[in-house]
């Protein structure tokens, strides 16, 4: 059920936000039926387009990153998204009383984990390491999971839509916040020798 929610908050987000409101899936159904599956396809197609395909700065040579470098960062990537997904759901869940949520089931990982959901189907285009093609594409894929944030987290909480839109901005400045903390653990574990290693 979980992968079927997932497509259809592609194609109609708000039919798909009232069902997934329905289902109240529990965070481990949640994670085996959705977050873990989904979250393979970025980190499997970043190691392929890293370590096979490489990529090319101008004119230079090829560059690839050597099977086990790509498969040290590929696993902490693939780390990194399932612990953020939870710690993001765990920061809605907390903000929720202050927006008047009254429902005491917690729903936010649920939030977390399908907004996601369009960051996770376009990392199959890390497959081509081109940094122009991957920023575009990621661009494309962070203004709908905002979107879908601004949409279902009103649906979801079932709340008004003008405290549903405080507590998405909220929501977007914490995930903003996380992000520029991901990129300094990662210069710090890249300082203590896991990270890339290069081959011509």
């Amino acid at each position: 059920m979980s992968l079927a929610h997932s497509f259809g908050l592609l194609f109609k987000p708000d039919r798909e936000w009232k069902a997934i409101r329905k289902d109240s899936e529990s965070t481990l159904r949640l994670y085996f039926g959705h977050v873990l599956i989904l979250a393979l396809i970025p980190a499997l197609a970043g190691f392929i387009g890293t370590t096979q395909v490489g990529w090319q700065i101008g004119d230079g040579q090829v560059t690839r990153l050597s099977v086990q470098s790509g498969l040290s960062l590929s696993i902490l990537f693939y780390a990194a998204m399932l612990a953020g997904i939870f710690i993001l759901g765990k920061f809605i869940d907390f903000f929720s009383a202050t927006y008047g949520v009254s429902e005491h089931s917690p729903r936010g990982v649920t939030m977390a984990a399908y907004t996601a959901t369009p960051i996770f189907l376009i990392g199959v285009i890390a497959v081509y390491p081109n940094i122009w093609v991957n920023m575009l594409a990621g661009l494309v894929a962070i203004a709908y999971a905002v979107f879908l944030l601004y949409e279902g987290l009103p649906i979801l909480m079932k709340i008004p839509e003008d405290r549903g839109f405080m507590f998405a901005t909220a929501v977007l400045t914490v995930g903003l916040v996380m992000f520029v903390a991901l990129l300094a653990i990662s210069v710090v574990i890249w300082s203590v020798g896991v990270g890339p290693v290069y081959i011509a």
